[in-house]
C-alpha cells in the first residue's frame, strides 16, 4: 500500500565548475545534505545550456566545456526545505545560482 505525502522539490541550478570551500559545490552539496540527513538529492550534468549571462556551455567534442550546466535536485518536507533555504540565505554557497521550489507528492519512498 502506498502512503502519500506532500513534500517540496527543490532544484538548484549551477555550473559544474561553481566551487565552495575548495571543493566542487555540486560535491559539497550533497555531502552536505548527507550529513544533514536530508531525504534524498540527485545531480544531473547536462549536455547544453546557458544561465543568466546568456553563454551557452556545451558538450560539443568541438568545443569542451569543463563548466557544464548542472542541476541538484533536493526533496524533502517542508520544514526541512525550509531550514536548507535558511542556510543558503545566510551563506554566500550559491553564489549566482538560480534555485525553484515547487510542491510534489511522493507516492512512494521504498526500503532498500
Amino acid at each position: 500500500m502506498l502512503k502519500e505525502s506532500e513534500s517540496l522539490l527543490l532544484r538548484i541550478f549551477i555550473g559544474e565548475s561553481d566551487k565552495y570551500e575548495g571543493k566542487n559545490l555540486y560535491k559539497y552539496l550533497v555531502e552536505y545534505l548527507r550529513k544533514n540527513h536530508f531525504a534524498g538529492v540527485t545531480v544531473l550534468r547536462g549536455i547544453t545550456g546557458f544561465g543568466k549571462a546568456s553563454k551557452i556551455k556545451s558538450s560539443d567534442l568541438l568545443e569542451i566545456s569543463s563548466d557544464l550546466p548542472i542541476v541538484i535536485e533536493v526533496v524533502d518536507t517542508v520544514n526541512k526545505i525550509e531550514e536548507l533555504k535558511e542556510v543558503f540565505n545566510k551563506t554566500d554557497m550559491l553564489g549566482s545560482a538560480l534555485i525553484t521550489e515547487e510542491k510534489i507528492k511522493i507516492l512512494r519512498y521504498g526500503t532498500e
